[in-house]
């Protein structure tokens, strides 16, 4: 997979995460399965739980099918995912 801007516009349910900074302590560290994403959070199965991880508040760390790995800040995914798809980015780098 290529990496681009449109990273952002991707699917994320399904996919490894791992939050790598985060404001909240408790966050770093947690990783496993994205099971439903809403407007400000992310919930990963953890340890056989399911954790509601607030996406402004976080660094994500995503593994795709593919085997890429991108890190990406929470605050670029706040907002429901299909209104994500419409969102024009602006380069990141």
């Amino acid at each position: 997979m290529k990496v681009t801007t449109d990273i952002i516009r991707d699917e994320f349910i399904g996919t490894e995460g791992r939050v790598a900074e985060s404001r909240h302590e408790d966050y770093v560290g947690i990783s496993g399965e994205v099971v439903d994403e809403t407007k400000n959070t992310f919930t990963i199965t953890h340890g056989g739980k399911q954790k509601s991880i607030l996406k402004e508040a976080a660094v994500f760390r995503f593994k795709f099918s593919d085997g890429t790995i991108v890190e990406i800040d929470g605050k670029l995914l706040v907002g429901r995912p299909e209104d994500r798809l419409k969102k024009s980015i602006k380069r990141l780098w």
